[in-house]
C-alpha cells in the first residue's frame, strides 16, 4: 500500500541559513542506507520535508530497518500522497485509508490536520471536524477520542496531501559528516564501539585504529574488532580501520619501564600512533570509550597523563556513563554479543598486578626516557606496516 515514507527530523529544523546543507547530508545518508535494500528509491526534499518514494517493489521491514540506522531521522511515517482535487475527493481518500489500514473498526481516532498551504479553503479546525464527521458516517463502529485515541490520523495539506497515522521512532542525532571527522581507538571491548556510535550520532564521521599484538592476540581477536567496526558502520557509514601491530612496542615498554606504569605508558604510545593516522586522514580529534574511574587507566590523573601526549582534542562520549548504561546501548546497537566474545585484545595481555591509579606526569615522562631512540624506530615500523581495512555494513 505504501509507496512513500515521510522522514521527520529534529535538530536540523532549528538551523538557520545553512539548514539546506544538513538536509542534503541527511538525504545523502538515506540514499546510502537504502543501497542495501532491494528495490529502487527516490529521496527528495520538499517544503521542509524529506520523502522516500519507492519506484519498484520493496520489502517494507527492510526499508524501516535501513532508515532506523540513519542519524538525523527522528520519525519515519509510512504515508499516502494524494492530489488535491477538492474536499470531497480528500474525504474519499481518507475513508479508503482508514478502511485499508484498520480492518478492525472497533477503535477510537482523532484527526490532526495541518495546512502548509494557507490558500486551502478550509482551516485546520474545519478540516478536523469535517473529516472526522465523514469517517464517523462511513464507519459507525469507530468512536472519537480527542485525548487518547488509538489512531491519530494526520492530514497535511502540502503540494500533495499527506495522509498517515503511524510514526516509527528514528535514532535522532545529526547526519553523519556534518560535524567533521574523528579517529576512534577501537578495541574488542564493550565501550569503544558504543563511543563510536555516540560520536557518530552527533554528526561526526569516523575512522578507527586497532592495536593488534600477535602472537599474544589471535586472528580471532582481530576479526572480532572487524565485526564490531561493521556494526558501528551501519550507523556511521564506511570506516577505514587501521590495524597496528603493537607487539614489539609493548614488549619493549615491558622490558624498560616500571610494571605498575605499563598501562599508562602503553596507552600514551597508542594515542601517539592514533594521532598520526588522525592527522593523515584529516580528523579533528581522537575518540575513546573511557569512563571516569572504570579501571585504573581511567582515573582523572590517568586520563590527564594520557591526554598530555596529544595535540588533537580527545573526545570521550561515555565519560559520565556507568557500565550498565554502556551495556544498554551496546545491546541496542547489537554489538554486545560480539564484544563479549572471549578473545583478548592487546590491552589485557600486559596488565600489572598493581597498576598506578594516580600517575604523576613527570614520573611517567621520566620512565619514558629509558626507552631511548629505539621506541621511535619501533613506532615508525608499526606505522609503516599498518594494515588498512575499508569497512562497510554490507561487507
Amino acid at each position: 500500500m505504501y509507496k512513500s515514507f515521510l522522514i521527520k527530523y529534529g535538530e536540523i529544523a532549528i538551523k538557520g541559513k545553512n539548514r539546506y546543507l544538513f538536509e542534503e547530508a541527511l538525504t545523502g545518508q538515506i540514499r546510502y542506507a537504502l543501497r542495501s535494500v532491494d528495490g529502487e528509491f527516490e529521496v527528495r526534499r520538499l517544503q521542509g520535508r524529506i520523502y522516500v518514494d519507492a519506484l519498484s517493489e520493496y520489502d517494507y521491514d527492510e526499508v524501516l530497518e535501513a532508515l532506523s540506522h540513519v542519524f538525523g531521522i527522528v520519525g519515519i511515517c509510512p504515508v499516502v500522497l494524494v492530489e488535491d482535487e477538492g474536499f470531497d475527493k480528500l474525504a474519499e481518500d481518507v475513508i479508503a485509508y482508514m478502511d485499508k489500514v484498520y480492518p478492525d473498526k472497533h477503535i477510537t481516532f482523532k484527526v490532526n490536520a495541518r495546512r502548509a498551504r494557507k490558500n486551502y479553503p478550509m482551516d485546520s479546525m474545519e478540516l478536523n471536524a469535517a473529516l472526522g464527521e465523514k469517517i464517523l458516517d462511513a464507519f459507525p463502529e469507530i468512536k472519537v477520542d480527542v485525548h487518547n485515541p488509538d489512531v491519530l490520523l494526520c492530514v497535511e495539506i502540502r503540494e500533495k496531501i499527506n495522509i498517515y497515522s503511524t510514526e516509527i521512532k528514528g535514532p535522532g542525532g545529526m547526519p553523519v559528516g556534518t560535524n567533521g571527522k574523528a579517529m576512534l581507538l577501537l578495541s574488542g571491548g564493550i565501550d569503544s564501539p558504543v563511543a563510536g556510535y555516540m560520536i557518530a550520532k552527533r554528526g561526526v564521521a569516523i575512522d578507527a585504529t586497532y592495536f593488534h599484538a600477535p602472537p599474544y592476540t589471535s586472528e580471532r581477536a582481530k576479526q572480532k574488532v572487524v565485526d564490531l567496526a561493521k556494526i558501528v558502520s551501519k550507523y556511521s557509514g564506511p570506516i577505514n580501520l587501521h590495524v597496528v601491530n603493537f607487539t614489539d612496542i609493548q614488549l619493549y615498554i615491558y622490558e624498560k619501564c616500571p610494571h605498575e606504569e605499563l598501562t599508562i605508558i602503553m596507552r600514551r604510545y597508542m594515542m601517539k600512533i592514533a594521532e598520526h593516522f588522525a592527522n593523515e586522514n584529516h580528523c579533528l580529534g581522537l575518540v575513546t570509550g573511557e569512563s571516569i574511574g572504570q579501571v585504573a587507566s581511567q582515573t582523572m590523573q590517568s586520563l590527564a597523563a594520557t591526554n598530555a601526549v596529544c595535540t588533537l582534542p580527545v573526545y570521550r562520549p561515555l565519560i559520565g556513563f556507568d557500565k550498565n548504561e554502556i551495556i544498554d546501548i551496546s545491546e541496542k546497537i547489537d554489538a554486545y554479543e560480539t564484544s563479549i566474545q572471549p578473545f583478548e585484545d592487546c590491552c589485557t595481555i600486559f596488565v600489572a598486578k598493581h597498576p598506578v591509579t594516580k600517575p604523576n606526569l613527570k614520573v611517567i615522562e621520566r620512565s619514558e626516557t629509558k626507552l631511548s631512540e629505539k621506541i621511535d624506530e619501533l613506532m615508525k615500523t608499526a606505522i609503516d606496516t599498518t594494515e588498512v581495512i575499508h569497512i562497510t555494513a554490507e561487507d
